[in-house]
């Protein structure tokens, strides 16, 4: 079982939030997950990035492979939070 960190979808139609969950890399996109790292919306300016940095790098420690596109998240966040 590998285990990704990635996006889930929520909201409503044309008003995308995201959850950074972590993953079975072959259940769906908004299937079951197996924990609840942060939340990215998109819409505010600028973008909100919330991580829990403990969760974070636990599950990082544990081996799970974060998507492209959370692993872009993670240095926003972390750029923004300095």
């Amino acid at each position: 079982m590998a285990v990704r960190i990635r996006l889930t979808r929520l909201g409503r139609k044309k008003k995308p939030f995201y959850r950074i969950v972590v993953a079975d890399s072959e259940c769906p996109r908004d299937g079951k997950f197996l924990d609840i790292l942060g939340t990215y919306d998109p819409l505010q300016d600028p973008a909100k990035i919330d991580i829990n940095d403990q969760k974070l790098q636990d599950w990082l420690g544990k081996g799970a492979l974060p998507s492209t596109t959370v692993k872009s998240l993670i240095k926003k966040a972390t750029v923004v939070a300095e």
